[in-house]
């Protein structure tokens, strides 16, 4: 039997996971110079829409002095995003996330490359004309679309592509926000679903590319650079937390409402080309009467973080933000939900802090941190990444002595709304379309069963010395329903396989030893069953020989993997069903049934 190359074990470390991690590492890099022309493009385009200036300088929509006119740039702006979807691509529309984790489920991370070029270029045009919203979203989907894309081009297995699509996705944020660990976290959250070297290594080092293209392209300031965070007392911690279960309750509300808007939109008598134009009107007229709440405003979030905010300013921000932000994303138009949902918090949490300070001046609460916690618990329970909103929040400040505080509220926020919202902002749009993504970590049941578990002793087997005529008497006496027999030789060492179709043509005096293929693949008793359906699809065979010390232990084949599988399942649902109660469901997987609801 000669040697065949075999299949490397999920998960290990290997020359794989480094070739992936050096092709995350270059995207990486182009990623970030698109990054920064992605910034600049939004600047280049406020100044020419609201100032009339070719200038890159940084500047906001709210200084401008077109009065009433200024309704009319957030409209044209979004006819052009709407012709561009229309006759670009329809992808382009969306916050971004949703759509990559769509892709990853469905598609096999297949990203349609136009979107590398179409992406940021609506989203340039859609934010640099007032649009509410944030460059972090395009830009996660950009840097997506480009892992994907490479990951397309250099023809490697789906699961390798989906690194490659969460490393340039996240590789964008940590560009944008010089943010590398929460960009690991959100990758793991949001995109992986897993915690494994060959997915984590790859994307960590992209994530960390990713903050020294920004280190190197726009500086090495906090984004949202704020005043100390004094360190918290027992009493103000609690009433972090309770303001925490009370930003969870707004969470779960507002992703409602930006589905309840789309399913609004979705009821327009006319084409899905012209409802960014008809949102864009709500954000032209709330302009008008509140201009910071157009464009990206992160210049807002780092007027929050002061503490030293007018009231009116932070009601117009956490009320006027919020309607203009959920008509315009809910219309389909393009740009991200981080920045919104940031501002939109920060500004509750000052409301909140401000409220508190009057009924309960002892309680020992900080305004800035008041907004800071309110930021990231929108975050958390809005798109149920927990530990990417802590951690974003706290590499964005530079804040040490937030840590306490944000990890008490944004886990009573993403608990309260965990139990008001089945889904997250992020989910729910593939869910509503039948795609359910991963709610939970939990190892590969595939990774903890191994070819010895499911290998059983073959029904028949056949010595390389039998004829054709033999082999077909012996099948005739037996019921054996795979389509590959089992070759060894005298001394009972397996030498091939032989493929009954070959039985039908070959000469009855042919020797069986004579028909086999000397490339014979075979497993260990060690190998995991990814590993064994990696070789089953590969070679197109019915059974699998284990081998140990050059002798036949016994055959693998793809109903003894299902039936094992099957097994763990239904020893898994009897676990969870020990804490939910749900033995009417755990009878029916027992029965093989499904519940038909009518």
């Amino acid at each position: 039997m000669d040697h065949i190359n075999r299949p490397e074990k999920a998960g290990k470390v290997s020359r794989r996971v480094f070739y992936l991690s050096m092709q995350a590492l270059f995207n990486a890099i182009l990623v970030g110079f698109v990054a920064k022309g992605l910034v600049l493009l939004i600047d280049l385009i406020t100044n020419l829409s609201f100032y009339g200036e070719f200038s890159f300088e940084e500047r906001g929509p709210a200084g401008h002095h077109l009065g009433w006119l200024v309704i009319m740039v957030p409209i044209v702006g979004s006819v052009i995003v709407g012709m561009m979807a229309r006759f670009g691509s329809k992808a382009i529309r969306g916050h971004g996330i949703p759509e990559a984790m769509e892709n990853i489920i469905l598609n096999e991370s297949r990203i349609p490359p136009v979107i590398t070029l179409l992406k940021p270029l609506s989203a340039a045009i859609s934010i640099g004309t007032g649009g509410p919203f944030g460059a972090e979203g395009p830009i996660i989907a950009t840097g997506g679309a480009m892992g994907s894309f490479t990951g397309q081009v250099i023809h490697i297995s789906s699961a390798e592509r989906k690194v490659l699509l969460a490393a340039g996705a996240c590789a964008g944020m940590s560009a944008i926000f010089g943010s590398p660990l929460a960009a690991i976290l959100l990758a793991i959250e949001l995109l992986l679903f897993e915690f494994s070297p060959r997915s984590v290594i790859p994307v960590a080092l992209a994530c960390i590319t990713g903050a020294g293209m920004h280190l190197l392209l726009f500086g090495s300031d906090p984004v949202f650079a704020m005043p100390p965070v004094p360190a918290v007392s027992d009493m103000a911690l609690v009433t972090y937390v309770l303001m925490g279960a009370a930003i969870g309750v707004v969470a779960a509300l507002v992703s409602r409402s930006v589905y309840w808007v789309e399913d609004m939109f979705e009821h327009l008598p006319f084409h899905w080309m012209w409802w960014p134009a008809l949102g864009a009107v709500a954000v032209g007229v709330i302009g008008y009467f509140a201009p910071h709440t157009m464009g990206v405003g992160y210049d807002n979030i780092k007027t929050l973080l002061t503490g030293n905010v007018p009231f009116m300013l932070m009601l117009s921000l956490c009320v006027l933000k919020y309607l203009s932000w959920v008509i315009s994303l809910g219309s389909g138009t393009s740009g991200g939900t981080l920045a919104p949902l940031f501002t939109i918090g920060g500004a509750l949490g000052a409301l909140m802090g401000v409220a508190v300070l009057q009924l309960f001046p002892g309680s020992g609460i900080n305004l800035a941190t008041a907004a800071l916690i309110g930021m990231a618990a929108m975050f958390a329970g809005a798109s149920r990444a927990l530990l990417t909103a802590i951690v974003f929040a706290l590499e964005t400040t530079g804040q040490p002595h937030g840590l306490l505080p944000l990890i008490g509220a944004c886990t009573t926020a993403y608990f309260v709304s965990f139990f008001l919202m089945k889904g997250s902002i992020m989910t729910e749009k593939i869910r509503r379309r039948g795609v359910n993504a991963p709610e939970e970590y939990i190892p590969d049941v595939m990774q903890q069963i191994n070819a010895a578990m499911v290998a059983v002793q073959p029904e028949i087997m056949v010595r390389d010395t039998f004829t054709v005529a033999q082999v077909n008497i012996l099948l005739d006496n037996h019921t054996y329903y795979q389509r590959h027999l089992l070759v060894t030789d005298t001394d009972g060492r397996f030498t091939g396989y032989l493929d009954r179709q070959q039985l039908l043509t070959a000469d009855e005096n042919t020797m069986a030893g004579q028909l086999v293929s000397r490339m014979a693949p075979f497993l260990l008793p060690g190998d995991d069953i990814n590993m064994v359906a990696q070789m089953l699809e590969k070679y197109q065979l019915s059974v699998l020989a284990v081998i140990e010390d050059n002798r036949l232990k016994g055959i693998v084949t793809a109903a003894a993997i299902m039936h094992t599988y099957s097994e763990r399942q239904l020893a898994s649902a009897r676990y969870h069903s020990a804490f939910f109660g749900n033995t009417r469901l755990l009878r029916l997987m027992a029965r093989g049934k499904r519940l038909l609801v009518r």
